[in-house]
């Protein structure tokens, strides 16, 4: 994966960057020791890393907008980062940037029950935000598979899901507003609580920005009411084509249950290998979960097993207590480690329309034969957000190259069924070559442009999203800027 190469007049002005940030932080928010960078020299995609210049670990958002003014002005490029879970190499430093982590940043702020929202700086994990009001009966809905790790700041950056954004929708419908820090150091308050907030409504363009138009400090989150009840239904199929086609009927049909989750059999026996979960001997598993009251579930559940049973199952088992319920989810949870236990792997994320589905899976096998390369999909099936994981030997020669080429065919048939590049995991660098096949030349300048108000010097990860070769002339402008700094 090319990165651009580190601008030599930030490099040799790194002890002046280092004072000048000295002077603006506290002495243990910032970090040079290489032996301590190296923790921050890669993400989630763990297949790329590079050490940064500099760690910074603000404690306030005043200090983040000194950060961010200092570096401006010194044209240092910047890399924010939550909690470093990023699957899309979202937060990978490149050698001149100073990494900017928000994870000191993690108190609750406010919390109105009432108007049914909670207010967090961005370092919080993304489970303690329902940790905080859970006690209350309530809970945030997002869920993805990290959320006992994620930061709510990549969250927003990546505009992340989880099993339950069928119902519950992913993080931009429970985003209400945010205080964000400008590259120059300006803090912007967008949103709010109320639907009356005042200014642009820009939270559209923020959420899912992937930290390229500035550093989220605070977020206004939408809290819920936990529901009722809640059960899942385990259905196993012999074939993934099959499964796929169950999940199709099911949308047709009206029927929204609040998640539908899908694994293939090399992550069922992963799974069931890691976890216990004690999952059927078949080639493809759907876990269904709908909620409400005892009335409304069984209505539901009804429906689902009514067509599951259409298409010949092998296996329906229905939770009939909260242990099993949750020992059904515990499998699903526990998918990404499972697989790690086999073998490295990188795992994609692309989107299509449901009814795509049984089509999408089987060129998946005959693709993993072709590559000689296996792979396991576990994903949110009921909005066709895909995640095959393709698994590879780092060790070997050529065997990263050929899981990224791979890969690259996956996401490259997503667009070609109608569907998109990404779902919840953002492009980062991981999909940034690949914008040309879904974006032309006119739609990618116009997204740039809106960087280039955000970001005129193109500091904040400018590495990430866009093809380098359609950003090379405004991150030269950068490096001018840069040199200009050093003299």
């Amino acid at each position: 994966m090319q990165m651009p190469s580190p601008d030599t007049a930030v490099l040799i002005n790194k002890e002046n960057i280092l004072a000048r940030l000295r002077t603006v932080l506290p002495a243990d928010c910032v970090i040079d020791d290489e032996r301590e960078t190296k923790a921050y020299e890669c993400d989630a995609l763990s297949a790329y890393r590079c050490p940064p210049l500099a760690v910074v670990l603000p404690r306030t958002t005043e200090e983040v907008a000194a950060v961010l003014k200092t570096c401006h002005d010194l044209s240092v490029p910047v890399v924010p980062r939550g909690s470093g879970t990023s699957l899309a190499g979202g937060a990978l430093p490149t050698e001149d940037s100073v990494i900017l982590g928000v994870s000191r940043l993690n108190a609750v702020l406010e919390t109105d029950y009432d108007n049914r929202f909670i207010r967090v700086q961005t370092g919080r994990t993304n489970l303690s935000v329902s940790g905080a009001v859970e006690e209350n009966g309530f809970f945030y809905a997002p869920d993805p598979s990290s959320q006992l790790a994620c930061a709510i700041a990549g969250n927003i950056a990546m505009n992340s899901g989880g099993a339950h954004c069928l119902k519950y929708g992913v993080t931009s419908n429970n985003l209400m507003g945010v205080r964000m820090v400008s590259m120059e150091g300006e803090i912007l308050d967008i949103g709010g609580a109320h639907l009356d907030a005042e200014g642009l409504d820009l939270l559209g363009v923020i959420c899912g920005s992937e930290g390229q138009f500035g550093v989220v400090t605070e977020a206004t989150l939408r809290i819920l009411h936990k529901p009722e009840g809640a059960r899942p239904v385990l259905i196993g199929f012999d074939s993934n084509e099959v499964a796929g086609a169950c999940v199709s009927d099911i949308i047709k049909a009206g029927v929204l249950p609040v998640a539908i989750e899908f694994m293939d059999r090399p992550c069922i026996r992963a799974t069931d290998d890691f976890s216990g979960a004690g999952y059927p001997d078949c080639e493809a598993l759907l876990i269904i979960e709908v909620e409400g009251s005892d009335d409304e579930i069984k209505e539901q559940l009804d429906k689902i097993t009514k067509i599951a049973r259409t298409h010949n199952p092998v296996e329906l088992r229905e939770a009939g207590s909260a242990e099993e319920a949750a020992r059904i989810w515990l499998g699903r949870k526990s998918a990404f480690g499972a697989m790690g236990q086999l073998n490295d792997y990188m795992c994609l994320d692309g989107t299509i329309p449901v009814t795509e589905l049984p089509y999408v899976l089987r060129r998946i096998g005959e693709m993993s034969r072709e590559f000689g390369l296996d792979v396991g999909n576990v994903f949110h099936a009921g909005d066709g957000n895909m995640h095959p994981l393709i698994l590879y030997n780092a060790n070997k020669p050529g065997d990263l190259e050929t899981c990224e080429a791979f890969g690259a065919e996956i996401l490259k048939l997503c667009v070609e069924v109608g569907g998109c590049l990404t779902g919840e995991h953002g492009v980062g660098i991981e999909k940034r070559d690949l914008m040309d096949f879904q974006f032309n030349a006119d739609d990618l300048e116009a997204q740039m442009r809106i960087k280039d108000v955000f970001d005129p010097k193109w500091l904040l990860n400018p590495a990430k999203v866009f093809p380098l070769k359609h950003t090379e002339d405004r991150r030269k402008k950068r490096v001018q800027f840069a040199a200009h700094a050093a003299e």
